[in-house]
């Protein structure tokens, strides 16, 4: 049976602008790989409610689970919560168990909870709720979708609340063979080892040092037996090659 699939949005300007350096596909991307959820697709759009509406509704029908990140906090510009409550044609409002979540943390820290603050407990009809421990803003989900925030420590606490309640598949395993000689050399036996092993993912990832040019020759797949027996193919066409 093939693995649950994923799609991730990541939505602000400041990504697109280039100000900022998403890190939260990366640890999204790897944190799917062990829990066996094929991660298929990232887009990053602005802050502009039209776009992150179409393609959450896009993403959520394609896809067995959506990650969106960013755009849930205080600013006028965290438009991300009403934009997938009208993707998903379901009202939103400040809901009571966020804001007693909210209540009880600016309690803590002598905040006061004002109505910038109290836009971080809107949720929309029918969500459930992501746990937030560093800063207590929730995240939520709702339907295929799950809501998290942009800052990336707080980002990687909500994956880690949310992945124990998603079924998995069998985790993507990896194995990697350095070959220093261009693809073009490489290109034909490669070509044939894929043939061979059609079960199997084998990228070629190109690299330059010091004057050396050569490929990282990485072979992904979900048994590890088969995995084995394609990297001992791949040694045996290339034998100085380095593991």
């Amino acid at each position: 049976m093939p693995n649950p699939t994923a799609a991730m949005l990541v939505i602000g300007d400041e990504i697109l602008s280039g100000r900022t350096r998403d890190a939260n596909m990366h640890h999204l991307a790897g944190e799917l790989t062990k829990h066996g959820i094929d991660l298929k697709e990232v887009r990053v759009v602005s802050d502009d409610a039209p776009a992150i509406t179409a393609a959450v509704k896009a993403l959520s029908a394609a896809y067995d689970h959506l990650f969106t990140s960013g755009g849930i906090g205080p600013t006028h510009d965290d438009i991300t919560a009403d934009c997938i409550a009208a993707a998903f044609d379901t009202p939103i409002d400040v809901r009571d168990d966020a804001r007693a979540i909210l209540a009880a943390h600016y309690k803590r820290t002598g905040t006061e909870l004002n109505e910038s603050r109290l836009r971080m407990a809107r949720i929309p009809d029918g969500a459930s709720l992501i746990d937030n421990p560093i800063s207590a803003a929730p995240g939520f989900s709702i339907g295929n979708c799950h809501v998290m925030a942009g800052v990336p420590t707080i980002f990687e606490t909500m994956v880690a609340s949310v992945l124990p309640t998603l079924t998995g598949g069998a985790p993507l395993l990896s194995q990697t063979l350095r070959i220093e000689r261009g693809e073009g050399d490489i290109a034909g036996p490669l070509g044939q080892l894929a043939a061979d092993f059609p079960d199997l993912s084998i990228g070629s990832y190109p690299f330059s040092h010091s004057g050396t040019f050569g490929a990282n020759i990485v072979i992904r797949g979900h048994d590890g037996a088969r995995l084995d027996a394609a990297m001992q193919a791949l040694a045996a066409m290339f034998p100085d090659a380095i593991t």
